[in-house]
């Protein structure tokens, strides 16, 4: 496999890697305050978090911006909590778009500061353009893939019992609160 390919396939498992739940949790978390219709809106929210996601690798990477991984590692999660807990007060009568874009913006780019230590150790000078544009495309395709089970999973349970969108939405954002919260007292 070429190197652009590898990239590709580095950011897919980034972001849909079981072991990373923190990652899909984020993802879930961002997207169940959408139903189904509305997937252009989610869509341009998870590409607005990969935005973010790769400037700040883009910076790492090429060394502009270097972070405290202790710090960045802490607000992954809070990221996630501050997610579930906008949501709570989310009202579908006032959809509140370009706010949520630019939360997503925001959260991408402290998600990809986590990343940019590993992402320095396996890239190669040389090419860092190729390879940050394949990763970012893996990401994307994991997150749309993650949209996909998500959105999928909704639309199943549906037909077999009617799901009040506000219940399947505090639902949600319970588990990535209280997962958040774990993640927390963990990493400090």
């Amino acid at each position: 496999m070429n190197e652009f390919g590898t990239y590709i396939i580095f950011g897919f498992k980034h972001i849909a890697d079981v072991k990373g739940y923190d990652h899909i949790l984020f993802i879930i978390t961002l997207c169940c305050i959408y139903s189904i219709s509305e997937w252009k809106n989610v869509l341009i929210l998870v590409t607005a978090f990969t935005i973010g996601h790769s400037i700040t690798l883009a910076l790492a990477a090429l060394k502009v911006i270097i972070m405290n991984s202790y710090l960045i590692e802490l607000l992954i999660p809070i990221t996630i909590l501050a997610t579930s807990i906008l949501n709570l007060f989310y009202n579908s009568d006032n959809k509140q778009t370009v706010l949520h874009y630019m939360l997503a913006l925001f959260f991408g780019c402290i998600h990809g500061m986590g990343f940019s230590n590993f992402f320095n150790a396996i890239s190669m000078d040389n090419s860092i353009i190729k390879q940050l544009l394949g990763f970012n495309i893996g990401l994307e395709m994991g997150q749309i893939l993650i949209i996909f089970i998500f959105f999928t999973t909704y639309a199943v349970i549906s037909l077999w019992k009617k799901i009040n969108p506000k219940d399947w939405r505090i639902f949600f954002s319970g588990a990535g609160a209280s997962t958040s919260l774990a993640l927390i007292i963990e990493r400090i």
